[in-house]
């Protein structure tokens, strides 16, 4: 359970961290507080389409990983997090990014802080 909880904080981090860098990734609230839960609720979100549909996706795109020595993987970071994106507007969350090459550099900027903040923070196990 505490590793869950890491997980999601370290996403939320880097989520907020892709929405201060980028222009086209918008996150609104009335107050710092509403925008702190929604940021919560989008990083549960993107994790649970991590954990749930990106597996399936690379499965999928093994050819293309292989192909292009990984780098795709880059592509499939974007999609999911245009799908967080949509599943966000589906439930009334203010969270958006506008753009395939938007999300492209989003999901570059939140795997690496997402990466250095799981080395940062403790595992819980």
């Amino acid at each position: 359970m505490m590793n869950f909880l890491v997980k999601t904080i370290a996403n939320a981090g880097a989520l907020a961290v892709a929405v201060w860098l980028l222009d086209n990734i918008t996150l609104t609230g009335d107050s710092t507080g509403k925008e702190i839960g929604t940021l919560l609720l989008v990083a549960l979100i993107f994790g649970l389409v991590n954990f749930l549909v990106k597996p399936v996706v690379k499965l999928l795109s093994l050819p293309l990983l292989i192909l292009t020595l990984g780098l795709f993987t880059l592509v499939v970071n974007a999609l999911m997090l245009m799908l967080t994106s949509w599943l966000a507007d589906q439930l009334d969350l203010s969270f958006h990014v506008e753009g395939f090459w938007t999300a492209v550099l989003g999901g570059l900027i939140i795997s690496v802080v997402s990466w250095a903040l799981n080395v940062v923070l403790p595992d819980g196990d």
